[in-house]
């Protein structure tokens, strides 16, 4: 899958993002390894050390481990930690802007759970 690239954050940060989604939505598993550098580099056509950058994102936060002579491969409970990751993230960046327009525009809780087509 190639990544659609946007100029509001770093490419790392961005490949780090994808990969993670990867993994919260169960398509690389936990205690399955993580696709090569080199593979990632050459699917999505950027440096390795781009790829580099965003896999250590993922070390630093406790999602892969390197595992000598092996590759790099996503911890147990990886995907509960970035689920919770998003959760805060959703809560605390997006969340007070979606407020702030469902108050704007006067929307009710039983219109927004409402299953109609608007």
């Amino acid at each position: 899958m190639k990544i659609i690239w946007n100029d509001r954050e770093p490419i790392y940060v961005q490949l780090y993002q994808y990969l993670a989604r990867l993994i919260v939505e169960q398509v690389i598993d936990e205690g399955e390894a993580l696709p090569s550098v080199r593979d990632i580099a050459s699917e999505q056509r950027v440096n390795p050390i781009t790829v580099s950058r965003a896999i250590q994102l993922l070390v630093d936060d406790n999602i892969v481990e390197k595992r000598r002579g092996l590759g790099m491969f996503v911890i147990e409970g990886a995907s509960a930690t970035l689920k919770a990751q998003l959760r805060q993230n959703f809560l605390s960046d997006e969340w007070p802007n979606i407020r702030r327009r469902i108050d704007l525009l006067g929307l009710s809780v039983e219109q927004l759970l409402k299953d109609t087509d608007l």
